[in-house]
């Protein structure tokens, strides 16, 4: 099968002969919701009778305020339903979030000196200057001297504990 390609000139004349049809058509729709509305009209609120005495008119206006007032506590009714409603789905959707939950983000991985963290917990305020790096230099280094000198004193103590079994060996 060959197809052949559309001309531009071709398409461009099938569009314009669409958008002519479809214009024609929202014009016979707009007569129709016309016509529709009059004869709605027409049958639900006939032309009133203003000939007559005063009796009469009277007799009329107390009938379409009767009618304006049934249709007002319809119109409340209706907005009450829609109010309950809304309130409603409005429940439904914070219980839809409770019940999903609230997606945390990952949390990412922050290089911070000790200062900034400090200043973070204790508040612009409140600062401390403090270089943890020393300090931990210098409790290693006073580890290391401890541990030498403990290495001492347990020799001797060894010779203490030596000299006085002689003591007692002596008397």
């Amino acid at each position: 099968m060959s197809e052949k390609k559309m001309t531009s000139s071709r398409r461009h004349h099938l569009k314009s002969l669409m958008l002519q049809i479809a214009a024609s058509w929202i014009e016979q729709e707009k007569k129709d919701i016309v016509v529709a509305k009059e004869a709605y009209m027409s049958e639900k609120c006939p032309p009133p009778n203003l000939g007559g005495d005063q009796s009469a008119l009277m007799e009329t206006c107390k009938k379409l305020h009767a009618l304006i007032d049934k249709i007002d506590e319809e119109r409340y009714d209706m907005e009450a339903k829609v109010q309950k409603a809304d309130k409603e789905i409005e429940d439904l959707k914070l219980k839809v979030v409770d019940l999903a939950g609230v997606k945390k983000p990952a949390l990412k991985k922050v290089r911070m000196s000790a200062d900034a963290m400090l200043k973070a917990l204790l508040g612009s305020k409140h600062t401390v200057n403090m270089d943890l790096r020393a300090n931990l230099k210098q409790v290693k280094k006073e580890k290391k001297e401890e541990e030498v000198a403990d290495v001492g004193d347990w020799r001797k103590n060894v010779e203490d504990k030596a000299d006085r079994k002689k003591m007692f060996e002596a008397s």
